[in-house]
């Protein structure tokens, strides 16, 4: 009997070794989004209504009010009100392609894509990431911002405006991967003007601007250059 006890408690352990390996990361990210959305406080929910409240279950992927510390996922925070009304109904609409975003804005409302924009762009801008200190790729990067003239559009100090978003403190992967997607034309530009620039790029013209773009401190210079 306790043999057969030892072995089965072997079996099982294997099995839970098993599906940790293949499933470990999102298991864990599952746990702590229950563990967040349980330590929600009266106040939060005050704010923004009966539970669920809309905004909040961002948290999974974006932060709490939107303020990534994932390198790979958009902080939303600081983001202005017109460039994040214009992203969700581009999700929607197909004109942004992403499966996940698609079919959760697909499910909105205009008025609840408003309200989301509004909470967001509202919220305290952080940086995305601690900053690992790079000064030859930063000072590369810096110089490209620079002869790209990236600041007359996004502003002095990269935090976006209207329909522009804010760049600095956003993930440096995000950044990377975005602009790697406009140079193939994966991602498109209304406008045009981040394709063409992004065409310009080199890979490592690409990793250089993230990384700058990425060590500023939203609002205000650079977190790893002093």
């Amino acid at each position: 009997m306790k043999r057969t006890w030892i072995v089965s408690a072997a079996v099982l352990l294997a099995g839970v070794v098993s599906v940790g390996a293949l499933y470990g990361r999102d298991y864990i990210d599952g746990m702590q989004f229950e563990k967040a959305m349980s330590e929600v406080d009266k106040t939060e929910v005050a704010n923004g209504g009966p539970w669920p409240q809309r905004q909040e279950t961002c948290y999974f992927c974006h932060g709490a009010h939107g303020q990534s510390v994932n390198a790979s996922y958009p902080a939303l925070s600081g983001q202005p009100e017109a460039y994040l009304v214009a992203q969700l109904h581009a999700f929607a609409d197909g004109q942004r392609l992403d499966p996940y975003m698609g079919a959760i804005v697909r499910e909105l409302t205009d008025e609840q894509i408003k309200t989301l924009a509004v909470y967001f762009s509202r919220q305290m801008p952080v940086q995305s990431e601690a900053e690992r200190g790079q000064p030859a790729l930063e000072q590369r990067g810096m110089a490209l911002v620079a002869a790209k003239s990236c600041q007359a559009c996004h502003g002095a100090s990269f935090m976006g405006r209207e329909q522009i978003p804010r760049l600095a403190g956003q993930g440096e992967a995000y950044l990377a991967e975005q602009l790697a997607a406009f140079k193939t034309g994966e991602r498109r530009d209304p406008s045009g003007a981040m394709n063409g620039m992004a065409a310009t790029l080199s890979g490592e013209d690409i990793h250089a601007v993230a990384s700058y773009l990425a060590g500023l401190s939203p609002g205000g210079g650079s977190a790893g250059m002093q």
